[in-house]
């Protein structure tokens, strides 16, 4: 621990629960709710710099700082031995890849769209890849997954799994309040407002895009579907998504 109480981002303890996702899975969505839900802040006014330090990016920040018994984490890291508690956040992959195909454009990534449904340029690995890893529990972690769509539908039913893994206690007007404070139409609002405490991100395009279930509908070229859906198809049908 250093003078000012910060420790390393590697130092956690068995007790910590890491919420684990492939990218562009809602990540961002829930770090907000859980500022909410554990440490009480008001996401509607939370900027993303309290955001990093209340639930930090375990790939974006070297050190964090303990406010309780556990702390809380974000990662996109496939199994990990000191992951033992976890919250797999799982999204329906067609819309994974149009959101993440978007967000490597927003960066200037030069970037082949049916290329990289077939695995080139993705980070740490392909969608299916990830899950099925996540799904195999490979160290034994205590794990609940939570679907990013049933989020959308039934935000309080689920942040109440979240918070009975957790062991905290809340009512369901706070989780109600909370998920509303959280909407994707108040994240659009704050990041205009507020931006990000990754100044890396361009101001010009959005983070919070469209998070829509469903959207690789009219945004995934039929070809791209096609090759995502060979290599991808068996998970999708194992969760529901095919």
């Amino acid at each position: 621990m250093t003078e000012n109480g910060l420790r390393p981002i590697q130092d956690y303890e068995p007790t910590d629960i890491f919420v684990c996702a492939y990218p562009r899975s809602g990540n961002t969505w829930f770090q907000n709710l859980l500022a909410g839900v554990v440490h009480g802040v008001d996401p509607r006014f939370a900027h993303d710099s309290l955001i990093q330090d209340l639930v930090p990016d375990v790939h974006y920040k070297s050190f964090y700082k303990r406010y309780g018994p556990t702390a809380y984490f974000k990662s996109h890291a496939l199994p990990q031995k000191g992951y033992r508690r976890v919250v797999y956040l799982l999204r329906d992959g067609r819309d994974v890849m149009v959101s993440y195909y978007h967000f490597l454009m927003a960066l200037q990534v030069r970037t082949d769209f049916a290329r990289l449904v077939q695995g080139q340029g993705l980070s740490p690995c392909q969608w299916h890849e990830h899950v099925e890893r996540w799904a195999g529990n490979p160290y034994g972690a205590e794990m609940i997954v939570i679907k990013y769509e049933d989020l959308q539908t039934s935000a309080v039913r689920e942040l109440q799994r979240f918070c009975a893994f957790a062991g905290l206690e809340r009512t369901d007007a706070d989780l109600e309040r909370i998920a509303k404070q959280a909407s994707f139409e108040i994240a659009q609002a704050k990041e205009k407002e507020q931006g990000w405490d990754n100044k890396n991100w361009p101001s010009d395009h959005a983070f919070v895009r469209r998070g829509e279930v469903g959207s690789y509908r009219d945004e995934m070229p039929a070809e791209v579907l096609a090759a995502f859906v060979e290599r991808a198809g068996a998970t999708l049908a194992r969760f529901g998504y095919a």
